[in-house]
């Protein structure tokens, strides 16, 4: 399978969410990785694929995301793509260890850099607007649930660029949030 094909699937099949998502998540990797060594080529593929498990076409009920996304990879996609056998390890480690509320230490930098990527993803104006787009169209409880992602997110970076990254964003955060709920004069 080819990068192009992975690519239009995931515009396909991924909501209108997943692609920019995914953009946006390759380049906080790249911002985050410093000095850290890891091969790209991999990590687009894990970056591509960590999600795929939330899209209704592959989504199975009581079975996280992230396991599904490493299934669909490691049984549907990644088998025809030509990678070696290091690659396809590294590649289901970072997608099926990408979210930041898994406890399981990682150890790939690829891994690492997509955990911290994708929640970073999280945080900041643009973090609210996804929680806010995800809905109920209840705002008391959509604050709420950002707010326990805000605490939930807080302390999980390990890397110094994401941890000033996630400090600027919670900042920003903290403060709409603030702005929000002054505005709606006790009426959420």
């Amino acid at each position: 399978m080819t990068k192009d094909e992975i690519e239009n699937i995931t515009k396909i099949c991924g909501e209108g969410w997943a692609y920019p998502h995914i953009q946006r998540v390759i380049r906080l990797a790249e911002r985050i990785a410093g000095a850290l060594s890891y091969r790209p080529d991999w990590f687009w593929y894990a970056g591509y694929l960590h999600d795929w498990g939330a899209f209704p076409h592959y989504r199975l009920p009581g079975i996280g995301h992230a396991l599904r996304s490493r299934q669909i990879a490691e049984k549907d996609i990644l088998p025809a793509c030509g990678l070696s056998t290091e690659a396809v390890e590294v590649i289901l480690e970072a997608i099926e260890r990408h979210d930041y509320r898994d406890p399981h230490p990682v150890k790939h930098t690829e891994a690492l850099l997509l955990r911290e990527a994708d929640a970073l993803d999280f945080l900041g104006p643009l973090g609210i607007a996804r929680d806010f787009a995800w809905g109920p169209n209840d705002l008391g409880q959509v604050m709420r649930r950002i707010r326990g992602r805000i605490v939930g997110i807080r302390g999980r970076f390990s890397l110094p660029a994401a941890q000033e990254i996630a400090r600027q964003r919670i900042i920003q955060m903290e403060n709409l949030l603030r702005q929000i709920e002054e505005a709606s004069e006790g009426y959420l």
